[in-house]
């Protein structure tokens, strides 16, 4: 089996095609906040002005996480590359989680009681993620297209 195979190849199933589009979903207007300031974002220059008091980590870094969470989940929604955006994906929130979230506990703030967010909600992306990662795109995906072509000839 060659790379382009084993990278594009999913299960015939209708649970990741959910799972990708939901993740897709969710994950866009986070990524359109950054990069467009939809949504009540700052835009780029805001986000990139404030990353490095955020996370501790330089600027351009920030660049990485707004090319991943705009174009990757747009390339999600629509089942492209989905192996490689997901793991980006997972990367990311784990980065995220270590350098942000860690320390505020497990739970979300959502009774605004505590000092930060927790990381609950992260695991799910990196869960979700990593079921893409492993079982690929699913039916209704750019992917399952590439690699059927692929087999045809």
């Amino acid at each position: 089996m060659d790379f382009k195979y084993r990278l594009l190849h999913t299960h015939d199933t209708w649970s990741l095609t959910i799972a990708r589009v939901f993740l897709g979903l969710v994950i866009f207007p986070h990524g359109a906040q950054k990069l467009l300031g939809w949504f009540g974002g700052h835009g780029p220059s805001g986000f990139i002005e404030g990353f490095p008091q955020i996370t501790g980590l330089p600027g351009f870094f920030a660049w990485f996480v707004i090319i991943i969470e705009f174009i990757g989940s747009l390339c999600l929604i629509v089942g492209l590359w989905t192996r490689i955006w997901a793991f980006c994906l997972l990367c990311l929130f784990v980065g995220i989680i270590l350098s942000v979230h860690l320390h505020n506990g497990f739970f979300m703030n959502w009774g605004g009681t505590q000092q930060g967010e927790g990381f609950e909600y992260h695991l799910l992306v990196i869960g979700m993620s990593w079921a893409l990662i492993v079982g690929g795109a699913g039916y209704l995906s750019i992917d399952k297209a590439m690699v059927g072509k692929e087999r045809m000839f």
